[in-house]
């Protein structure tokens, strides 16, 4: 049976934490005088109230969860905040379309910065902390958020973490599934001060340092500026940013171990070892195509593909220049870090390091098989043997993710979209990137996609954000018998 109630309750808070984040914008924006004041209060009533009648009324229920439980309750946490988190732009009327408003509430809570805003610095400062402040939370998730602070949860830990967070595997590092969050947290909102710090000291002002700082430590990309991080032309506050779009691309269970001084341990991981060695070779191999194509020095040369690629394959989508002014050949490898992403149990999108690796490991097992027929070849990762389990999960969501692209891309070119934009669109929103190609490139907006796209997207942003699996089990009939 599923446990209703209990669900319900867990919304319930999740909803009054959503209040206390709209009240932090209010007072952003009190503090400018903003006209995004009333919008945000009234929504923040709004959604405490209904908050509050969900929690109390089924205060009662029971704390014993399924793993089915868990798919529920994550999926539908995200709709509620999507849902909620769109009001602040309808009702002050900065998108006074119901479809816009939803999408760009999406692609935040998702963490996946592709706006439909084209006039972002004449926005309210509390709409802009607004849509930086829900990247942040959406950033590593708002369930390991709940796991973390709120205790009352019991034993609903588990499969609430098994439903949310990204990757093939679970890596708890310590005893129990709390402390690993609470640890994840911490680290979290360290890496966002220090990062705050920092971009203050390059001379970026207050405000445009807490904004960035969340969004980029969410690997979500949300800008106070229409440029984007090109608005500062300042090398420090790039450099900056890469190194911290970089460290958010790693598996937090790696940083919890770098953090407590296992830096041998970590350093060996493959996953990270793949990661790196993704950035470097492409970063180089765009620096070379430039510098020989382009009329640019070769650092800047080197920043902006340094930038490019950190930015894209993190899923931050934060841009310095237009990649769309590149060589077209230059469009092809940027699409291909957008597929592959960063870690698992990392704030990124995309496929992940981790199912390339052992993709390539299966491969190359494949071409000695051919060989040697009768030989006995497992994957290992890290030394380990994968189980069959394991590997059969990784083809089969590569399998789906492969599917969806291509379907979507289908899609949208059925409704006008060229197919090379809709492919790109498609790699994007599932990959939860923000910038894609073409028309919907880093200076470009997705306000010009017909509505029926940008509810698709939503919706891919939204399975991609939860690994697919969470999303689509809930489509299946086998999901809600009661055996």
């Amino acid at each position: 049976m599923i446990n209703y109630k209990a669900i319900i309750r867990v919304i319930g808070n999740l909803l009054l934490l959503e209040t206390v984040m709209l009240l932090l914008s209010s007072g952003i924006s009190f503090y400018y005088h903003d006209d995004a004041l009333m919008s945000l209060l009234i929504t923040a009533g709004l959604t405490g109230v209904i908050g509050l009648l969900m929690t109390v009324l089924c205060r009662n229920s029971s704390r014993v969860f399924t793993r089915r439980d868990g798919y529920i309750m994550v999926t539908f946490s995200w709709l509620a905040f999507a849902l909620f988190g769109m009001l602040p732009f309808y009702i002050q009327g900065h998108i006074p379309s119901v479809t816009n408003a939803f999408f760009e509430a999406m692609s935040g809570i998702t963490s996946t910065g592709a706006t439909i805003l084209d006039d972002i610095d004449n926005m309210p400062h509390g709409l802009l902390f607004w849509r930086s402040i829900t990247q942040w939370f959406g950033g590593l998730g708002i369930i390991i958020f709940t796991i973390a602070l709120l205790p009352f949860l019991g034993v609903s830990g588990l499969q609430m973490f098994a439903a949310e967070v990204s990757g093939p595997t679970h890596n708890k590092v310590t005893p129990r599934i709390g402390i690993t969050a609470r640890w994840i947290w911490s680290i979290y909102i360290g890496i966002t001060a220090l990062l705050f710090v920092l971009l203050m000291l390059g001379g970026m002002g207050g405000f445009d340092s807490i904004c960035h700082a969340l969004t980029a430590t969410g690997t979500g990309g949300f800008s106070t500026h229409q440029e984007s991080i090109a608005y500062y032309h300042s090398s420090y506050i790039e450099y900056v940013i890469i190194a911290f779009m970089f460290i958010s691309g790693i598996n937090y269970s790696l940083l919890i171990l770098l953090v407590s001084g296992k830096f041998k341990r970590a350093l060996k991981d493959s996953e990270l070892k793949c990661y790196t060695l993704i950035v470097i070779v492409f970063t180089l191999a765009i620096t070379v195509m430039l510098w020989a194509s382009q009329d640019i020095e070769s650092e800047d040369a080197f920043r902006h593909s340094l930038f490019q690629v950190v930015s894209l394959q993190t899923s931050t989508g934060f841009s310095t220049c237009d990649y769309m002014l590149w060589p077209s050949a230059l469009w092809g490898m940027l699409l291909l870090i957008m597929l592959v992403g960063a870690c698992a149990g990392s704030t990124s999108g995309g496929l992940k390091c981790i199912r390339v690796f052992v993709l390539f490991k299966v491969l190359m097992n494949e071409f000695k098989h051919i060989l040697h027929p009768n030989a006995v070849l497992p994957v290992r990762i890290d030394k380990q043997v994968a189980p069959p389990s394991l590997l059969s999960t990784v083809m089969a969501f590569c399998f789906i993710y492969i599917i969806i692209i291509f379907g979507s891309s289908i899609f949208l070119s059925a409704i006008g979209i060229d197919f090379m934009e809709a492919i790109g669109c498609s790699v994007s929103a599932l990959g939860n990137m923000g910038p894609a190609l073409g028309s919907y490139g880093p200076s470009s907006t997705w306000n010009s996609m017909p509505d029926a796209g940008k509810w698709l997207m939503s919706f891919l942003m939204l399975i991609g954000r939860l690994e697919i699996f969470t999303v689509i089990l809930l489509f299946t009939p086998n999901f809600w018998k009661r055996s």
